[in-house]
């Protein structure tokens, strides 16, 4: 294990109960985060007192929401959310689509350390790849807004696949703000799901859409 930065955050009692068996993985892979995240541009310096619940737990809280097949991670940057739920869920294979070179190799050299035989990572932009038979789910935290999300992504989901995009307070907006975009690719059940209330001080929003 890494020489930690003193002002990394105290994991929560909380995060073995959420990770469940995976939490060693969870463990090594957030110090791994804290000690080089800022020098790959993953992560500022003023997130460490932060990075367990506002990054870390923020994202495993979507592990329920996703069933075994494969998902699609837009835009994985540091691994949030792709490398997470990858470490909690590995009975689901994960594809993390990433266009920054370094951070392709971040996110590669995690996988193997970690040895997640459940991820792919694909350097490019979702625009630019495609899939043999679509993704079964689709990911992404802090890209975009939904309606510029929805182009993105909904080409990639087979039919009846569905997304499952993180996204803050004005969650509920940016969906009225997608209207057209949402009839154009004809998405369904669109809505807004609110997880960790009770476990977390702060909860993690998603938008759930199905593409029919």
């Amino acid at each position: 294990m890494p020489e930690l930065p003193e002002d990394l955050e105290a994991e929560p009692s909380v995060a073995p109960d959420l990770f469940g068996d995976t939490i060693a993985k969870a463990r090594r892979f957030t110090a791994n985060l804290a000690v080089h995240g800022e020098e790959y541009g993953l992560i500022g310096p003023l997130e460490l007192p932060r990075l367990w619940t506002r990054h870390i737990l923020n994202c495993v809280l979507v592990a329920p929401l996703l069933n075994p097949g494969r998902v699609g991670d837009i835009g994985s940057g540091a691994g949030l959310p792709g490398l997470v739920l990858a470490i909690a869920r590995p009975d689901v294979d994960f594809v993390l689509i990433e266009p920054m070179e370094r951070r392709v190799k971040w996110l590669n050299d995690q996988s193997a350390e970690l040895e997640l035989g459940n991820v792919t990572v694909m350097r490019g932009r979702a625009e630019d790849v495609g899939f043999t038979g679509g993704l079964d789910q689709i990911t992404a935290r802090a890209v975009s807004a939904f309606a510029k999300l929805i182009p993105m992504c909904a080409p990639l989901l087979r039919p009846d696949g569905e997304l499952v995009l993180m996204k803050g307070a004005g969650a509920a907006a940016e969906i009225e703000a997608a209207a057209k975009q949402i009839k154009r690719f004809k998405l369904t059940d669109v809505q807004v799901r609110e997880l960790g209330t009770g476990v977390l001080d702060d909860v993690t929003r998603v938008i759930t859409a199905t593409v029919r």
